[in-house]
């Protein structure tokens, strides 16, 4: 789940931030989380549209670089997925000069029996 978001975080940078953009991964630790944030010089989100990003009940897509347009679901989704392992997501943004988007989970899996099961290595 937590590779989906990441993986999900990454290419809407990808596709939001035009051939001359930048796209920053970063991680911090802070105590018992990791906070991961993917920050893109792309073409922004409107402050008032938001709070739609995560919202299943509020329509929110914006055409990408290329001006195809998404269905939206995949942030709603990486919000479902964060909530399920214990974490969260947030979004900063301004128009024109681009959005970060962070995520924060714990360092440490979540209890035995619980959906999130770190893979190999992990």
């Amino acid at each position: 789940m937590i590779d989906f978001v990441i993986r999900n975080l990454i290419n809407n940078a990808v596709k939001f931030t035009g051939a001359n953009g930048k796209i920053d991964i970063t991680s911090l630790e802070k105590g018992e989380f990791v906070e991961i944030s993917v920050t893109d010089t792309g073409v922004g989100i409107p402050k008032e549209s938001i709070d739609k990003l995560f919202r299943i009940d509020k329509s929110f897509s914006t055409p990408d670089t290329d001006g195809e347009k998404g269905t939206g679901l995949g942030l709603i989704l990486c919000k479902e997925f964060l909530a399920v392992n214990d974490g969260e997501i947030q979004v900063k943004s301004e128009m024109e000069k681009g959005s970060t988007f962070s995520i924060k989970i714990r360092k440490n899996p979540v209890e035995e029996g619980a959906l999130f099961t770190p893979g190999p290595g992990e």
